[in-house]
């Protein structure tokens, strides 16, 4: 059993901190809502005061933070020099590279092993104990590393040293933002052509054009239960999220000067989704603006 600090309880944080309170952790929680706290307590955290409280005896501590600047003022001024310089100190936010390097420039000057550690999977895996972690960390940390995240885990890989996770997650979004806009396209084509959606899904998830877009989150009631196109594009991963991450992949492109078209139209139509109302609704609901539908779909 480990002593975990918890920081960041939306709609990934609760699930990921639950499983670890399920594995048989103590678990301190904290977050800014009071309703991610109840939530917290009902599946076996204990709700703190503060951040520096949950991180006062931890052994472990994990974060979910909105964005960088978060992270950078969290580290900086809560949790370095609060917790126990034994403590692992892990990230799983989804940031931009080079804010990720300085945080852990500042853990390991103090003393702390830290990891950049953000998950893929959405809000289903999160609550299922079933993310990929994409790991940048000193690779002689990593042996801590994977059995601190096994309670939230289907895979963990280690990306290479510190800011590499990172690297990795904004690529994997950014092909996750570019494919999801193809399946839709290619549904939307599809039905006007007079292909039944639910068709064109048992041909695309058996042949060439099968992607994750299609066989694990397809955008069009049915075929896939799980998906958010059968709950109206609730929950799941918000387009306003999906923006985040292609701003930031845009972001670091101009830095690496990489080219980068496909992604740089992908957040052009989520930038344009989002602003038409529909930033709160799962990126997949794109489909509806695609087939010029967005009646259909509830605004925030």
């Amino acid at each position: 059993m480990a002593r975990i600090a918890f920081i960041g309880l939306g709609n990934m944080g609760g699930g990921m901190a639950a499983n670890q309170a399920k594995a048989g952790h103590q678990v301190a929680a904290f977050d800014l809502s009071k309703d991610a706290l109840d939530r917290a307590a009902a599946v076996g955290c204990t709700p703190v005061a503060s951040v520096t409280e949950a991180v006062r005896d931890a052994e472990i501590v994990i974060t979910m933070l909105p964005a960088g600047p978060h992270v950078l003022k969290v580290y900086s001024e809560q949790i370095i020099g609060a917790a126990p310089t034994s403590a692992l100190l892990l990230d799983c936010s989804t940031i931009d590279v080079d804010t990720a390097r300085k945080v852990a420039g500042l853990a390991k000057e103090a003393g702390y092993a830290f990891a950049d550690a953000p998950v893929s999977g959405g809000t289903a895996a999160a609550d299922a104990g079933t993310l990929a972690f994409m790991v940048g960390c000193d690779e002689g940390d990593f042996a801590r590393i994977e059995p601190a995240l096994e309670p939230m885990s289907r895979i963990t890989i280690r990306a290479g040293d510190h800011g590499a996770g990172q690297a990795a997650k904004i690529c994997n979004n950014m092909l996750l933002g570019i494919s999801m806009v193809g399946t839709c396209e290619a549904i939307a084509l599809a039905e006007k052509l007079g292909l039944e959606p639910e068709r064109f899904f048992e041909i695309a998830s058996k042949s060439s054009g099968q992607c994750w877009s299609v066989s694990s989150y397809y955008p069009w009631a049915g075929p896939v239960p799980t998906a958010p196109s059968n709950r109206d594009y609730d929950g799941g991963f918000a387009t306003a999220m999906m923006l985040k991450d292609l701003k930031l992949a845009q972001d670091a492109a101009a830095k690496a000067g990489a080219t980068t078209p496909l992604g740089a139209q992908a957040e052009a139509l989520y930038a344009l989704f989002g602003g038409l109302g529909y930033a709160g609704r799962d990126f997949s609901g794109i489909l509806q603006m695609l087939r010029g539908r967005l009646d259909d779909l509830k605004k925030d």
